[in-house]
């Protein structure tokens, strides 16, 4: 699967995007729509970053076009310094505009799924609804450039998946049209919710990820927590505004080709030993246990000290659930110690759930489906919901077997 790769450690901003997607192969003639379009020019320059050779990218008014630049004239970390290139516009402008632009039908897609992104969350922080939103910063010229860009980028490129490694927000407070608000903004925050992608505070106090960087990487980007496994066939560092003295502020973007496999997932496992532990309390841990985190609880057999006859209880979970699970594992079961074992990470699937119509003497009844697949999204499992089969088979009389092979082999055809 070819694959695009984003190291979010120093944020995103839409120029910084548009730059390492250039960087890492991108054609740059494909920003010509939108030069047209908006009477725009990208401007294309080499800066260094600590030491890094980086592309920074900055969009300007064309009668107003430097004769070069470094990127850095009029932005902060890829923001605006006063409030955009151009008018300001409302919602329903911005889309009359994207779609005036004649782009390709899976370009036109991305970029409005991006400004939907943009407009719900301003909506949300704002109170107002979607139709009545103003955008501000993001609806100017160089922001729908932008958005614009970069799915023309992201096209060019032809990637199957994009991915992003978990997004540094930075600190401190910033200024825009509004007022100060802390880091990151009500809009970053609103976007966040709605992403696949995780946030994580620092490395600097100053704005890192902005909101038309995070909408870009919610509209195409899948959250991983590490980059993953590539055969790597380009590479490429966006430049932002900012220097830091002690990190290199660059996005870095990979693009290569990444063989299917299961997920990696960062994990931590709690154990202790009981020996007078009632029955329906062990029994009880896998609801009581999983309620606070867990990922999985197994009650194993084994034989204690002077002989005795008692029971592992063996618990998965995410290293940052660990203390409240271990505090739930204690008070269920008033065990005087749990142990940790740093697994460090687990391999799982892909997991989704299919709810398929099974017929039986006439009439239907929903089953649930649970296929594994992948990261390349093929399927090596399907695996039916046994509470659903054993409600149809007591329904209909039907052996429970059968029900499960019916809705199993509907999934697979």
């Amino acid at each position: 699967m070819r694959t695009l790769a984003f190291d979010g450690r120093m944020g995103a901003a839409g120029d910084m995007i548009l730059a390492a997607l250039l960087d890492a192969g991108a054609d740059r003639d494909a920003l010509d729509p939108v030069e047209r379009a908006l009477d725009v020019e990208y401007v294309v320059s080499t800066v260094d970053r600590n030491g890094i050779s980086a592309t920074g990218v900055e969009v300007v008014l064309t009668d107003a076009a430097p004769d070069g630049g470094n990127g850095d004239e009029n932005r902060d970390h890829g923001d605006r310094a006063a409030e955009g290139h151009g008018p300001h516009r409302t919602y329903p402008e911005v889309v009359d505009i994207v779609e005036g632009m004649a782009l390709p039908d899976a370009v036109a897609s991305d970029a409005l799924g991006i400004f939907e992104i943009l407009g719900e969350a301003e909506a949300a922080v704002h109170g107002t609804d979607l139709e009545e939103t103003h955008f501000h910063e993001v609806g100017a010229d160089d922001a729908i450039a932008d958005v614009v860009g970069a799915a023309l980028l992201l096209a060019d490129l032809d990637v199957e998946r994009a991915v992003t490694t978990p997004l540094s927000t930075g600190g401190g407070t910033v200024t825009m049209s509004h007022g100060t608000y802390p880091v990151p903004t009500p809009a970053v925050v609103e976007i966040a919710e709605r992403a696949d992608w995780a946030l994580r505070g620092g490395p600097v106090d100053a704005e890192l990820l902005t909101p038309t960087g995070a909408a870009i990487l919610a509209g195409v980007a899948d959250g991983v927590e590490h980059v993953p496994s590539l055969t790597v066939a380009g590479s490429g560092y966006g430049a932002g505004a900012r220097e830091f003295a002690e990190h290199p502020n660059v996005l870095r973007a990979m693009v290569g080709e990444r063989e299917g496999g299961l997920r990696r997932d960062d994990i931590t496992v709690l154990e202790t030993n009981l020996d007078d532990a009632p029955p329906e309390v062990l029994g009880d841990l896998h609801r009581s246990l999983k309620a606070v985190g867990a990922r999985d609880v197994s009650v194993l057999p084994v034989t204690m000290k002077k002989s005795r006859p008692g029971h592992l209880v063996k618990v998965v979970c995410k290293p940052d659930d660990a203390d409240r699970v271990a505090r739930r594992l204690a008070e269920e079961t008033g065990t005087l110690g749990i142990r940790e074992h740093g697994a460090g990470h687990r391999w799982v699937a892909d997991r989704a759930f299919e709810t398929v119509e099974v017929a039986i003497d006439g009439e239907t009844y929903e089953v649930a489906v649970k296929i594994a697949s992948d990261t390349d999204g093929t399927v090596y499992d399907v695996s039916c919901e046994f509470d659903d089969a054993a409600a149809v088979a007591e329904a209909t009389g039907a052996p429970v077997r059968q029900v499960i092979e019916r809705a199993e082999r509907l999934v697979r055809e």
